[in-house]
């Protein structure tokens, strides 16, 4: 790959060992699970913005209709009105402002308001000429409903939604009824927007006006309750719909795979070919798609193989699914895999594909593979689009070079909320909060308005910081912004204060939350109350086991047992741990013993919670218990455990879990594993163990060299401490103090 020069970024692709169309060889890949070659992908809109242009043809016939009116200033305005608006009714023309200047001229708009309405619908359909339709609309003595859906629809589409509801209280004002062609729009803002109120007020307005029958209708409340996260509702409209087409049976599946609920997506899938609907291509994307966002990349590869001996081909849309699904659980592997596989069939990758890639060169930490497909995006013409410019971002600052990140920021042309977000979130990441800062006070005048997610970043990065004060500043001045903070904005500054080690001020703040008028450290940000989630719950508890706060810490488990958050499996692992730490194991064991669901997280809890009180026999019967439930034990639990057996001098145990270690798939050559293994040995007098592990590993590793030492200084044996000593020295390998 050849390097960055100068202060731009490479012009053209320049592939070397780490070009997309060759695995590198430095990143491994699984050959076994990818042999088939698709998912409701929620693919990213390019919308670029063309101007239209008319071809010779419609030029002259344009200019041949207008001929005979503009060599004659005194012609009929209702003719000049008439011929107005049987321009705008033919694809004759190609720039609506030859049409706005000529009604202009003959003072068409006074003559027949439908000209202004038509006019109106007409600029809507191109982005650039947005302003123009509004501009026009607004001047209109009397509207119409399809000047109002236009330009209500153009708004939904752009994702402007204070324009958007703000022309639906005026459409609403002026006596004019939604109907069953604007409800479905209406209902994707309401969703998108999170305002679920809204959307069930137009649901009951469906219900009134029995507009339910529509099929397209019912497609959209689907949709908006699953969006919402009510997966009851929006079953019960599947259930009541009298007729159901293949978007309707697809919105279903999606909706089970948004909550996680696989089986049951699985089973409506089946249950639409027995009714006799045909699964189309989007529905099959759902499907593989929504495997793969849940993490069973195996169900979604044999999905894709269903899919093509149904007969149809995965498309580009089904490869960003299974792509997109694979980075966000951090199978980054697979998702290389994936994408050489699809360059194989060919299949074209687009923006999408670019965008959700990235983020796996990110998770691997491999700048290298990930210039390579900056490269490829260059070559591609890929790199105009916001999403890969902000994924670029992104990966560049997760690699250690800000200075890229920056500069591909700078050279974007269009920069979106979003793009801005990310370059905020790498100055966070670097501990560069005053720069930070600095983005946002440009946003502010200049740029994109700042929205939730850009407070929320700098809150993360202060809190992280132990800034309480500039925290807590920032969260008013967002309040006065007109921006509410959201439960991500108490939880990442309850997470960061307890990541810094401001336990108190974390658990202060979640009390804060549950009491807004009972506390006057937060002004007027509080206004009302804002209801912790079972993320707010887990760090508080975690405060509390940082604190030793046993009573604090039952009146919390009792605040999960009113919302039922206990059964989600981190709120229960994290009372675990709290009653633990708190020495009550009696209480963790009773709460461990009440999860269905047991994994490795609420296993380590329950194990290292014995051992922190001094109960490592506990401890190593509970590993055996875990192993007969099928549970594979992480490499924490593994440390824990040999933690035990040193605590015990438990040499034979000691051992039976190091031939565990060497026969299992775990990561042998991790250092803090190793670190652990010589010092359970050193701990049960075993040194020529000891040494054999540390002889057996990379020796360029500092801490081994200490553990090693501190091994030898424990047992007295100062003349081999000072040999190992000196050989670290003879290898260059300089002391930590």
């Amino acid at each position: 790959m050849a390097t960055l020069r100068g202060a731009s970024l490479p012009s053209n692709p320049l592939f070397t060992d780490a070009s997309p169309f060759h695995k590198p060889n430095n990143v491994h890949v699984p050959v076994n699970r990818l042999r088939a070659s698709s998912a409701k992908t929620g693919s990213f809109s390019d919308n670029p913005a063309s101007k239209r242009t008319k071809s010779p043809t419609q030029n002259a016939i344009f200019v041949e209709k207008t001929r005979n009116l503009s060599d004659n200033p005194k012609a009929e305005s209702s003719s000049s009105a008439s011929y107005c608006l049987s321009l705008l009714g033919t694809k004759c023309f190609g720039d609506c402002r030859q049409i706005h200047g000529l009604a202009v001229k003959f003072n068409a708009f006074e003559v027949d308001s439908l000209i202004g309405n038509k006019l109106a619908v007409a600029y809507s359909k191109n982005e650039e000429s947005l302003g123009n339709a509004r501009k026009v609309f607004d001047e209109i003595p009397k509207r119409t409903m399809a000047a109002y859906s236009a330009l209500i629809s153009a708004y939904c589409r752009l994702e402007q939604w204070d324009d958007m509801f703000l022309l639906l209280g005026l459409m609403v004002d002026e006596g004019l009824l939604v109907d069953r062609y604007l409800v479905p729009t209406i209902l994707k803002a309401c969703s998108a927007t999170k305002m679920s109120k809204n959307g069930k007020m137009i649901h009951g307005y469906v219900l009134r006006k029995e507009l339910d029958s529509d099929v397209f209708v019912g497609n959209a409340l689907i949709n908006f309750y699953a969006n919402c996260g009510d997966l009851r509702s929006s079953r019960s409209v599947f259930d009541a719909m009298r007729e159901k087409d293949v978007v309707s049976w697809t919105a279903l599946v999606s909706a089970y795979m948004d909550e996680g609920l696989l089986d049951e997506a699985t089973v409506v899938f089946h249950s639409m070919q027995l009714k006799g609907v045909k699964p189309d291509l989007i529905s099959w994307n759902a499907l593989v798609s929504g495997f793969a966002r849940n993490g069973e990349i195996d169900l979604a590869l044999q999905s894709l193989e269903a899919m093509q001996e149904k007969g149809l081909k995965p498309r580009v849309n089904s490869w960003n699914g299974i792509i997109s699904g694979c980075v966000q659980n951090k199978y980054f592997e697979d998702a290389l895999e994936a994408f050489y596989y699809m360059l194989e069939l060919p299949e074209n990758p687009n923006f999408v594909t670019i965008a959700s890639i990235l983020p796996a060169c990110a998770g691997l930490r491999n700048l290298n593979l990930g210039r390579a497909f900056h490269g490829f995006a260059i070559r591609r013409q890929l790199c105009g689009n916001f999403h890969v410019e902000g994924s670029l971002i992104d990966m560049y600052s997760k690699c250690g070079r800000n200075d890229y990140a920056e500069r591909v920021f700078l050279k974007a042309e269009n920069k979106n909320t979003a793009m801005w977000n990310e370059m905020i979130a790498s100055f966070v990441n670097q501990g560069k909060m005053e720069k930070a800062l600095e983005l946002l006070r440009l946003m502010q005048n200049n740029g994109p308005k700042p929205d939730v997610i850009s407070y929320n970043t700098i809150f993360a990065g202060y809190a992280r910081n132990g800034q309480k004060t500039e925290a807590y500043e920032l969260l008013s001045e967002m309040v006065k912004m007109d921006l509410k903070p959201n439960i991500v904005s108490f939880n990442v500054l309850i997470s960061g204060f307890l990541q810094y080690g401001l336990s108190y001020e974390a658990l202060k703040l979640f009390q804060a939350m549950q009491s807004p008028s009972n506390v006057s450290f937060l002004g007027n940000v509080l206004a009302e109350s804002a209801r912790p989630n079972s993320i707010t719950a887990t760090s508080a508890l975690a405060s509390c086991a940082d604190l030793s706060l046993k009573c604090k810490g039952k009146e919390i488990h009792g605040f999960t047992l009113r919302n039922g958050f206990e059964r989600n499996i981190y709120v229960s692992s994290a009372l675990v741990h709290m009653y633990s730490k708190c020495h009550d194991t009696d209480s963790a064991t009773k709460v461990f013993r009440k999860i269905e669901a047991r994994n490795t997280i609420c296993w380590n809890a329950l194990i290292a919670g014995h051992v922190s009180n001094m109960q490592p026999e506990v401890a190593l019967k509970l590993f055996c218990e875990m192993l007969s439930e099928g549970v594979e034990p992480s490499l924490i639990t593994l440390m824990i455990l040999l933690l035990a057996c040193g605590d015990m001098a438990a040499l034979r145990s000691g051992r039976e879990l190091h031939g565990y270690i060497l026969k299992s798939q775990l990561d042998k050559s991790n250092s803090k594993l190793v670190n652990a293994l010589i010092g359970m040995y050193a701990k049960c007098s075993s040194i020529t163990e000891a040494k054999s592990v540390f002889n057996s590993e990379f020796k360029e590793d500092i801490p081994l060299w200490n553990v090693m030492i501190s091994a030898y200084l424990v047992h007295r044996i100062a003349k081999n401490a000072i040999s190992l000593f000196e050989q670290m020295e003879f290898r260059g390998i300089l002391p930590e103090h």
